[in-house]
């Protein structure tokens, strides 16, 4: 089976530091190859795989101001599309845009819907109901008027994680720093408890960081330690007593909570979303739906057994199982 695996190029597969959709298509590839497949990535040429690499598109635009986006995005979509015969199956985890190609090629196209970024992107996905193969990432993030060939949770590669059995004493905040995500609700959930708040994450809304967030930050108990890349985030995120995640809206999954729970430490989040699917309320973490929630719960974390933790991810989320659910999906497409 010959595969072509279709990533984001706003970041390199997998990334230096922030790009989760760069870098669950990295854990697709690399899974895959290392199942012994022939698999061909197309992302940016700084990307990193095992298997074959295809690229017009030298750096994430992201991160080069001089690139068009809209230009970078044709052309890379385009690359794959016009060799498309030359592959059994195509996965998509490039949102809507490849799906426009979809009915113009004769290979079939899984596309990984990894959120909608707005209701607005829909009627895309509608009009290609009946020729594509769509996945969520976690069953709340199913669209009532979209038909699903499967939902397959995201994995990550377990080895990579340390475990960590003794936790400092400080909470962690990890992600985007947006409304959203809820870095403001860390800082006085922390505050409240009277503990320490790293917070490590890309700067998304700089308006909401200068004016919500940065009166806080003193590098003393309030400490904000930029856009942290792998090393360091696993240093962190082992290193916390706990992760905390009060997000305000439905989120289709959280990398970053998983991520914590396989080095063992447990999560506080608000009840919303896909974070019931993902964490064992009172076994992996807590589901709280209040800051004073939060509160009970931080006073309770050390309740969870961090060993509870790494099991529970490696049994469901690790990047085998997920690998595992993308294969079952190109064989029933194919017939095979």
């Amino acid at each position: 089976m010959k595969i072509a695996i279709l990533s984001s190029i706003a970041w390199r597969t997998p990334p230096r530091k922030y790009g989760p959709w760069e870098q669950v298509t990295s854990n697709i590839a690399e899974g895959l190859v290392e199942l012994g497949f022939e698999v061909t990535l197309f992302a940016t040429g700084d990307s990193v795989t095992k298997g074959e690499l295809a690229s017009v598109c030298e750096h994430p635009y992201a991160e080069d101001p001089s690139i068009d986006p809209k230009v970078a995005e044709c052309l890379h979509i385009s690359h794959l599309m016009e060799q498309a015969d030359n592959f059994d199956i195509i996965h998509n985890n490039f949102d809507f845009l490849p799906l426009s190609y979809s009915r113009l090629i004769k290979t079939p196209m899984v596309t990984t819907i990894h959120g909608f970024s707005s209701p607005k992107i829909i009627p895309v996905y509608k009009k290609y109901n009946s020729s594509g193969y769509y996945v969520s990432i976690s069953n709340s993030d199913r669209s009532p008027e979209l038909n699903y060939i499967a939902t397959i949770y995201n994995g990550i590669n377990i080895n990579e994680f340390i475990f960590s059995r003794e936790p400092e004493d400080y909470l962690l905040f990890f992600g985007r720093i947006h409304p959203e995500k809820g870095t403001y609700e860390s800082i006085q959930i922390a505050r409240r408890s009277k503990r320490k708040l790293i917070i490590s994450g890309i700067i998304q809304d700089q308006e909401y960081f200068d004016l919500k967030l940065k009166p806080f930050i003193n590098n003393d108990d309030i400490i904000y330690v930029g856009n942290s890349g792998p090393d360091e985030r696993i240093k962190l995120l082992g290193g916390a007593f706990a992760l905390l995640h009060p997000i305000s809206f439905e989120e289709p999954f959280g990398l970053s909570v998983i991520e914590s729970m396989a080095c063992g430490t447990p999560v506080i989040a608000f009840n919303r979303g896909s974070m019931p699917e993902l964490i064992l309320d009172g076994e992996t973490g807590f589901l709280v739906n209040t800051i004073d929630e939060a509160l009970e719960a931080v006073k309770n974390i050390q309740t969870i057994n961090r060993k509870n933790c790494t099991e529970w991810v490696s049994l469901k989320f690790s990047r085998q199982k997920m690998t595992e659910g993308y294969l079952k999906v190109y064989k029933n497409i194919l017939h095979v």
